[in-house]
């Protein structure tokens, strides 16, 4: 290499490393909660439409199986209980619960710098699921997941800007019961991860102990109770238009411990929900009306999530495409519908149908995350590491989404229009007094980190520096940061004392 190429390289490297430097939060042209709601899929008359079909629905069908407790609950709250077995909403009973329940919640992290303030339209990004495999990009296999593999995610969650929480993606299969399952999980996702947690419980009798571990955790039921780390994803309908008995006796139980709660609907649109975008959404408010209605009948203003998560069906084979358009518009949507009643919403985005971090799966994560963000959705969940519509999880995708999800939040940020941006003076300066280009002006200086976003892997080298640097393959770098994360000691592991407490009492099955 001659010295010009050599000085070349050189000024390359100081100014890659230049824009790799760590800004602070303030500074970040990209971080937690930037504010969306921008994109509209539908006009003020459609979200008025939806929302009185979702009233006729809770009216005149309401919803079946509602275990007893909780059907003793909503009838004494105003709910009718119907011949058939079916609880009926009046109208005037769904207004009163929606004026009591909460707005602008915050869900907290275990370092209070991970606190995540749903109000309005601020947009986090996090993972979900229920993964039964991981995805191996080496051998281009699926193989069951493991306890270990869900605790490498949450470490690498952990790591990355982009991702502003962690809900359990993957289940872990070798756990031989389901209390060992339920009680497991949080520990790999809470010793991997200082960010908020989101996990499931299989049934109601695992919740207790699931709760005196948060406490240790915390540091005793005040402490957890005062700053609640970890949150219910609570699938308590079983769509079309049902209570899931279980589930609705395990959102009691974690109502009653503090702890807050995602109302989450996961209707399929022309299997479990109906075919028509506009109806799925129908059907997903109406049931998440239900829980409005249930979670304030039991403690008003508690901390839920207005979960509408419709999925969407390949209509030629009927199984689940969450990579599709359709799934982009059906999460924005529902999106508008909570941005509708004020409250807090979650729904999915992110999901990729292909089988591996591939063309088809950046073309399937990017289009339904930028147009989740944009639509002011709260909680974006699943957004990162899904394959196989929802079957199967890859660490290395759960890394590249972490760009792909920097690309998204410049979107939802937007474009800032100041008499500073849109001032001709550097224009003047630059075409009458200068070089006639920006590239070293004091105003591109001062804007170049906090303006742009810099992925961390992708690449944007010439053909000749890609050359130079050996041909660089975007999984290679995936899945060497992978190892290097893996290979440091983790910054969210339990102090040891707490650790061996925990392991005292708890059958922790995660090796030290």
């Amino acid at each position: 290499m001659n010295t010009q190429t050599s000085r070349r390289s050189g000024g390359r490297s100081a100014r890659r490393a230049a824009r790799a430097a760590p800004l602070a939060d303030t500074l970040r042209p990209v971080r937690a909660g930037l504010t969306g709601g921008r994109y509209n899929p539908l006009s003020d008359a459609d979200v008025a439409r939806i929302h009185a079909a979702a009233l006729d629905a809770l009216e005149q069908i309401g919803l079946a199986d509602a275990p007893p407790s909780g059907i003793e609950i909503m009838v004494r709250a105003g709910a009718e209980l119907g011949s058939d077995g079916r609880l009926h909403y009046p109208r005037a009973l769904v207004e009163d619960m929606l004026a009591k329940a909460a707005r602008g919640i915050t869900l907290h992290g275990r370092e209070p710098a991970h606190d995540l303030s749903l109000t309005g339209t601020r947009v986090h990004y996090g993972t979900a699921g229920a993964a039964v495999h991981m995805v191996d990009v080496a051998g281009r296999n699926y193989r069951e997941s493991t306890l270990q593999d869900l605790h490498d995610a949450a470490r690498i969650a952990d790591r990355l800007d982009n991702l502003h929480f962690l809900q359990r993606p993957m289940v872990a299969r070798d756990m031989p019961d389901n209390q060992s399952l339920d009680l497991n999980t949080l520990y790999a996702c809470c010793s991997g991860t200082t960010k908020h947690v989101g996990t499931s419980f299989v049934d109601p009798t695992t919740v207790d102990q699931c709760i005196a571990f948060l406490h240790e955790v915390a540091g005793g039921e005040d402490a957890f109770r005062a700053r609640p780390f970890v949150s219910n994803s609570n699938c308590f309908v079983v769509p079309p238009m049902k209570f899931a008995t279980e589930s609705c006796q395990v959102m009691e139980k974690v109502i009653a411990a503090g702890m807050p709660v995602l109302l989450l609907s996961a209707g399929q649109a022309g299997a479990t929900a109906p075919a028509p975008i506009a109806g799925a959404i129908v059907q997903a408010v109406a049931e998440c009306l239900a829980g409005i209605v249930y979670v304030n009948a039991i403690a008003p203003g508690h901390p839920a999530i207005f979960g509408t998560w419709p999925f969407v069906s390949d209509l030629r084979t009927g199984a689940m495409s969450g990579g599709s358009g359709e799934q982009a518009l059906l999460t924005a949507g529902c999106a508008q519908m909570h941005r509708f009643y004020g409250l807090p919403g979650g729904a999915a985005a992110g999901i990729a149908d292909a089988k591996l971090p591939d063309m088809q799966a950046g073309w399937e994560q990017a289009t339904s995350n930028v147009m989740a963000g944009l639509s002011g959705l709260n909680m974006i969940y699943e957004a990162a590491g899904m394959h196989a519509s929802l079957l199967g999880f890859c660490h290395e995708s759960l890394i590249l989404g972490d760009d792909l999800i920097g690309q998204a939040l410049r979107c939802v940020r937007g474009i800032e229009v100041t008499e500073e941006t849109c001032g001709i003076e550097v224009i003047r300066a630059t075409c009458l007094e200068g070089p006639g280009h920006y590239l070293g002006s004091a105003q591109t200086l001062g804007l170049m980190q906090t303006e742009y976003v810099y992925p961390a892997l992708a690449d944007r080298t010439s053909p000749k520096e890609w050359e130079e640097q050996g041909k660089p393959d975007l999984l290679a770098r995936a899945t060497a940061r992978k190892e290097a994360i893996l290979a440091e000691p983790s910054a969210a592991r339990f102090e040891p004392a707490l650790d061996a407490r925990l392991r005292e009492r708890f059958d922790i099955r995660l090796p030290r």
